[in-house]
């Protein structure tokens, strides 16, 4: 018998496992995410381009009635979908329980159109026992959740489609703004613009080492004469201490200062226990994970990035391993808190558990409609040991993650204490006697409680390592006590800018403002990677000198489109649409159309045509850096101008807080070299320079112009000059013309191979030096064998045994320690395709932005947990040729108009 009932997911992989649940009479299939789309306007039929949709594919004068269209690689499942709802007496709509599975779930009813009974079906996780009361407890389609999702869909097209074009004229083609995305970019340009202005100082410390009652331990000085000790934040933005410091007579050690002190303690006759104090410490284990603290937790303890998370977890939901991991509630039911509270237990003893189950509220702003925090799924959690052999090694890492927070959650607090030392000292300096105050603190951990199964991770301050309170075991000493000072060392540090964003920080940061999701986070970061805005600089985020230029124009001419609060309040104007308590069209009326609606007196519409052409794009792409040198943000990358029209070209590696007046002295000087004539080629008469470009220093030849009135047309047809990059070991400043010419003479004939009368030539290929005879490549060690390596030297290479590739294998460009995943050593290697990050088991280009030298450990095996999130590249179907047959044409037949349906509101469609 087939089976009668349909079921709709939106992936294979969910489909897979839910229909291992359901009985004979259930088929599920997958709708393979949305069905159909707003399209872009080019794609509007044509007699469609030049009416009420034309602009965004949505009618902004009927109410904000979108036009929807079936995407062209889904018109296939449609009728996939079409042809099993036909064969079907039932159907159930078993999209996610969110807005996005709503929306697609309304999506499928208006293409679909089911003459059978509808169910809503909705869970968040996928076991047998979660599958079979969702059946049990089916609902109709929540209207207000799909309002809110199309609300924000349109939205973001009339945020993206008015003000992109905006950029598009005054800073670059082809760039974009977005809700989101735009206000995250503010957010990493702002924390660049805090570390350029930010003006370092520099301060000392003095580290000490006593022992008392037979123990030694380690202090630090922290008064003079009941003076405190300046450390880092005590410091402004500006290199001076801050008013609060000042205030409270902190005192600023220079270097002469604490060289004396420090000289007068090793002096000193002997020292004394002035206090010893002990306060409890007791610490509640963190709440389980919403979206937000899986992507920061996973940065801090796997090295990931959000999106890799995102995939990995994914794929975790769909097998039925973890619940739905796009919430932001920290909440767990009755039946999980028992799972957990039940596993402590077995695992860790009574005494290990909370008294009381343990009940966490949300903390995000504006949360969305609740769903239970990301744990284990089931009512009865499976430890990581039971699933480790059906889990992949990334899956596996994840799942550990997430069960330890969970059971973590319901047990008992970590108790103990934390012990502070302070030692006097009398010293003399300069026949003055000053008081000195050493302290020392450390905590100490009586009953661990939930950190025998986890401890969250911390995101590292600015002066973290100041801080002397780590875990650790003090003398057992009393208020009196001798104590004898065996080492002063002063030590000499500077103020820090603000640390910029990783991926983790970002995220946690956006979330305390109210900007944007969990289902936008990992989208938005990469969103403004792809788009030029930021790149990595190990696991920090960057911003470019087009992302200045970007968020310069919106701040100072659309200032509330990217102001945090504002952008904040639409993300709850969202949820209260949500939540059937405010109207979607009446909210993109307002701010399309402004408060009256009218267009005139405010709203998007009104902002951004008030602007006309008063922008001044020059303004907007220039940065002053003073001393008269401003930074310009050119079509083809960033540069610098003096004042009297000099420029020099910004090298891409270069962070916007890099640029120090010593560095642009640098690549003027350097860029004073570019075009400098090195001679006259003998051979030729063309005059030899050198120039700075894009890639690197290269020398070329400069051709005389063709004359006449055909010269224009001689120029297409007109020969190259000869050019040739500079060694890795030259330099623009220093190149020769003999060295110009030597290497204009490449690629070099060496000589002829006596046993097989072939040619053998050096050259200098995208993938360094090698030689060359017939077909047969081998590796040159170094480029100055281009231009020194003999006939006899070059036959001893093509003696040996030919390895794999062009020659013998490189050592590693870089090693860093094991991978959290795979547990292998990581290396760099130079490959045919250029330098790429390995384990052994999973190879990842190194990203065109990234240098290898910048490369860290973090972000290497950020990098290869992506690549293995991703899985495997498809494999490229080979290209058969297709047989030629003579058929008659066809008359194509009209395809009808499309017709207008309507759910909450008209929305036009084309399926």
């Amino acid at each position: 018998m087939s089976a009668t009932k349909l079921v709709i997911v939106e992936s294979p992989a969910k489909a897979a496992t839910i229909e291992g649940y359901l009985g004979p009479d259930y088929h599920v299939t997958a709708s393979i995410g949305h069905i159909r789309d707003l399209p872009q306007p080019s794609e509007l039929p044509k007699d469609m381009k030049k009416g009420p949709f034309g602009r965004f594919a949505v009618n902004v004068d009927d109410g904000f009635t979108p036009y929807y269209v079936v995407n062209p690689d889904k018109k296939k499942k449609v009728t996939e979908l079409k042809k099993l709802l036909k064969e079907s007496d039932e159907l159930f709509l078993a999209t996610d329980e969110d807005r996005e599975g709503e929306a697609i779930a309304w999506h499928l009813l208006q293409v679909l159109k089911p003459k059978v009974p509808v169910r809503r079906m909705v869970f968040h996780e996928i076991t047998k026992e979660a599958i079979q009361r969702a059946l049990d407890n089916t609902r109709d389609l929540d209207t207000a959740l799909v309002d809110a999702q199309e609300t924000r869909r349109i939205l973001d097209r009339l945020y993206g489609y008015e003000v992109s074009p905006l950029l598009w004229r005054k800073i670059r083609p082809s760039l974009s703004a977005g809700r989101v995305q735009s206000v995250a970019t503010r957010l990493v340009v702002a924390r660049e613009r805090d570390r350029m202005a930010h003006v370092s100082a520099e301060y000392w410390s003095i580290d000490t080492a006593f022992t008392c009652a037979g123990q030694a331990f380690s202090a630090r000085v922290t008064s003079v004469d009941g003076a405190a000790i300046a450390t880092g934040s005590d410091f402004s933005e500006k290199g001076e201490l801050s008013a609060k410091a000042l205030k409270a007579g902190v005192l600023h050690l220079d270097e002469a200062t604490a060289r004396s002190y420090a000289r007068a303690l090793t002096d000193a006759p002997a020292s004394v226990v002035d206090s010893v104090t002990r306060k409890p410490y007791r610490r509640r284990p963190a709440a389980p994970f919403t979206t937000s603290t899986l992507q920061q937790e996973a940065s801090r303890k796997l090295h990931w990035n959000a999106s890799s998370t995102m995939r990995t977890a994914q794929s975790l939901y769909e097998s039925g391993y973890i619940t739905y991991m796009r919430t932001d509630s920290t909440a767990l039911s009755g039946q999980a808190i028992h799972a957990a509270r039940e596993q402590a237990t077995q695992l860790y003893g009574a005494e290990a558990v909370a008294e009381a189950p343990r009940t966490y509220g949300t903390a995000s702003k504006g949360a969305q409609e609740a769903h239970e925090a990301i744990r284990p799924a089931g009512d009865h959690f499976r430890t990581p040991g039971e699933v480790a052999s059906s889990l992949s090694k990334q899956q596996l890492a994840l799942y550990d993650l997430i069960w330890k927070r969970t059971v973590a959650s319901q047990m008992a607090d970590a108790r103990g204490y934390t012990a502070t030392i302070r030692v006097l000292t009398g010293i003399n300096v300069d026949g003055k006697r000053h008081d000195v105050l050493s302290s020392a603190s450390g905590t100490v951990i009586t009953a661990p409680g939930f950190r025998l199964a986890y401890e969250e991770g911390r995101d590292q301050g600015r002066y973290e390592a100041e801080k002397s309170d780590a875990e650790k075991t003090l003398p057992d000493v009393a208020e009196g006590d001798a104590a004898s000072l065996t080492q002063a060392t002063p030590a000499g540090h500077e103020t820090q800018p603000p640390g910029r964003y990783t991926e983790a920080t970002l995220v946690k940061t956006m979330e305390e403002l109210g900007i944007g999701r969990p289902s936008t986070y990992a989208a938005t970061i990469q969103t403004i990677g792809d788009r030029g805005y930021v790149t990595h600089r190990g696991q920090y985020l960057v911003p470019t000198w087009l992302a200045f230029s970007v968020t310069r124009l919106l701040e100072e001419n659309l200032a509330n489109l990217v102001d945090y609060d504002f952008t904040a309040s639409m993300e709850g104007d969202l949820d209260r649409i949500a939540a059937g308590e405010e109207n979607g069209t009446e909210f993109l009326s307002g701010f399309f159309f402004g408060p009256d609606g009218s267009g005139e007196t405010g709203g998007l519409r009104h902002d951004v045509a008030s602007l006309g052409d008063d922008i001044d794009a020059r303004a907007v792409n220039s940065i002053d850096l003073g001393r008269g040198v401003t930074l310009r943000v050119g079509r083809y990358g960033p540069y610098m101008e003096k004042a009297d029209g000099t420029r020099a070209n910004v090298p891409p590696e270069v962070a916007p807080d890099e640029l120090t007046d010593e560095l642009i002295d640098q690549l003027f000087s350097r860029a004073a070299d570019d075009g400098r004539e090195l001679g006259v080629d003998p051979g030729t008469g063309h005059t030899i320079i050198v120039k700075d470009g894009r890639y690197g220093p290269y020398v070329t030849e400069v051709l005389p112009e063709p004359e006449g009135d055909a010269g224009a047309k001689a120029k297409k047809g007109a020969v190259k000059p000869r050019t040739a990059s500079l060694f890795k070991t030259m330099d623009i400043s220093t190149v020769t013309l003999a060295e110009a010419l030597q290497l204009l003479s490449l690629p070099r004939e060496v000589g002829v191979d006596p046993a097989s009368g072939e040619v053998i030539t050096a050259q200098n290929g995208r993938y360094g030096p090698y030689l060359k005879k017939g077909t047969d490549s081998r590796t040159l060690a170094s480029e100055d064998q281009l231009l020194t390596i003999t006939l006899d030297e070059a036959l001893a290479i093509y003696a040996q045994p030919k390895t794999r590739g062009r020659g013998v294998a490189r050592p590693p460009l870089r090693e860093f320690g094991e991978d959290p995943i795979s547990g292998k050593k990581v290396t760099v290697k130079d490959g045919r395709f250029g330098p790429y990050v390995t384990d052994g088991e999973t190879n990842v280009t190194v990203p065109r932005a990234e240098t290898v030298e910048d490369l860290t450990a973090e972000r290497a095996y950020e990098l290869l947990a992506d690549k293995r999130a991703k899985g495997p590249a498809p494999k490229r179907a080979r290209k058969t040729a297709a047989k030629k047959t003579t058929t008659k044409k066809k008359t194509a037949a009209k395809k009808p108009a499309a017709k207008k349906t309507r759910a909450k509101k008209q929305a036009a469609t084309k399926e």
